[in-house]
Order: C-alpha cells, then structure tokens, then sequence
C-alpha cells in the first residue's frame, strides 16, 4: 500500500487510551493506560486506522515557553515499511509549526538516523537502566518531599514549567517523592517496571545514595533514565547491579527556547523529556 494513498491520518481522542496501551505493550514499552491519558489530554496524539484497528500512532505534547515533545511514535508490527510513521510524525511537526513551537524528542539510534534528515540535532544522551532485584544497601532513609520541591528542581534543570505532568504522576496510586541529602526523585507505577524519575541532586554521591535507598524500599522491577553526560551516576548504578538497557539520543528541532541552570541525573522518560 503506497503511504499516500494510505488510511487517513486522524487525532485521537481519550477514549483511545486503552487502543494505543496496546501498541505500546506490543513494543514492550512501559507506558500506563494513565500515561496514554496524559498524552490525549493534554497533547495531540495523531492515528492511523486500519478498519476499527488502531495500528499506528505519534504524539505532541506541549510544555512551556513554545515547546513540545514528540513521542509515542508506534506501529503495529502488521503495518510496519508503509511509511506510516513517517507520516504521522509530519503531522506532528505541520502541527508544531503551526504553533511556532521547538520540538524535542529522544530517539533510539535507529530513529536518530530517520530524524536527523528531518533538520532534528542532537543535544544530550541518555541511557535507560534496569534493576530486576535490588542489593540491600545501608543508610539514610528517603523522606517524602512536596511536588513544589520537585517542580522547582524540575524548572531549574529544564527550564520547562512542566506542574501539569508531575502533578499527573505523583497523583497516581503508589507515586511517592522522595529526598535525602539535596537529591530529590519521583518514583511510579510503569507497566512492567517502577520507574525512577526525574532524578536531581547536588553531586552524584547524594543521587546514587538516593537510588540506593528506593531500590532497597522496592520489591517490583526498576528503571531509570540517566543523562550519559552523568559519567559518575551511570558507573556507581552499574556497579550496584543496574544493567545498561538502551540509549536515546535527545533531539531538537527549531531554536532552543529553554535555559537550565542544572543537569538532572535522571528524566522524567523519553516519551515525556
């Protein structure tokens, strides 16, 4: 089937929630239903179609100060080499330039070859890690921290007013916050793991005791999306049991509308930045 000639590109709605789970799910991703609903309420999530079956999607969700984030970008295994995504990421971008807004996006190498085309540059990396079961580590317990603390810290590494989607997460059943020694962390229910992030701290001592501290309080699977420019964090997690997953290339396309005054150790998720 030529892509032009192709099923309509259509938004989708929130009742599509559990259709594009299904996708992600099939991609072992670890999005929530609850994640989908972020992206469909708050964003724009562009679809493909085939009969009543969704089989491909992409979605842009908006931040501050004329941003967005690309993301979700899936296709059914059934559909995949018909150029779809292709074409639901120009829906994307033909709605983000519309808007005038910078688009962000975390890719995998393979996609960071298809973007780079696309006038995307590269900015920082990232690298996701898993702990399937935690080394009992000694020290201080994390406390719980507000969602202010977190949002300011967020601002400050991101330059990004992003209150709306952390709200979202730590409202969720069996979301916490946690600190210690200058770090502070989001922790959250993801589908197949816990997820760690985002992650900040003073100095890597304070961000790895942290990690430490809410792997030993965790009994489920984790993971975590640290910044590679993080040298330090990334071979202490190693070292106490994390095993490197993948990587993600951090792209943008347009000018960089956003200043941080800090580097985060951990995101908040390549599908959310």
């Amino acid at each position: 089937m030529d892509a032009i000639d192709g099923p309509a590109v259509i938004k989708l709605s929130e009742q599509d929630a559990i259709a594009g789970l299904a996708l992600s799910t099939e991609a072992h991703w670890n999005q929530t239903e609850e994640d989908w609903r972020i992206f469909l309420r708050d964003g724009v999530v562009f679809g493909i179609r085939d009969g009543a079956r969704l089989v491909a999607t992409a979605a842009l969700l908006p931040y501050s100060g004329n941003n967005a984030w690309i993301s979700m970008v899936l296709v059914t295994e059934s559909h995949r080499r018909r150029g779809l995504a292709t074409r639901l990421v120009d829906a994307c971008l033909e709605a983000a330039r519309k808007d005038g807004l910078t688009c962000w996006l975390d890719a995998t190498p393979d996609g960071a070859r298809v973007y780079g085309p696309l006038g995307f540059t590269p900015t920082s990396q990232l690298r996701r890690l898993k702990l399937v079961k935690s080394r009992s580590v000694s020290g201080q317990a994390p406390s719980t921290a507000t969602l202010d603390a977190l949002c300011d810290r967020d601002r400050r590494a991101t330059g990004l007013d992003r209150t709306a989607l952390l709200s979202a997460f730590a409202q969720r059943p069996g979301s916490r916050i946690v600190t210690a020694n200058g770090a502070i962390a989001l922790v959250r229910d993801g589908r197949a793991a816990r997820h760690i992030g985002p992650l900040f701290a003073d100095h890597t001592t304070a961000a790895l005791a942290l990690v430490g501290a809410i792997a030993a309080s965790e009994t489920s699977p984790l993971l975590i999306d640290a910044v590679a420019s993080q040298s330090q964090f990334l071979d202490g997690l190693t070292a106490s049991g994390w095993t490197i997953e993948r990587p993600f290339q951090r792209m943008r396309l347009g000018r960089a509308t956003a200043m941080a005054e800090e580097m985060p150790f951990a995101v908040a998720g390549p599908e959310f930045g």
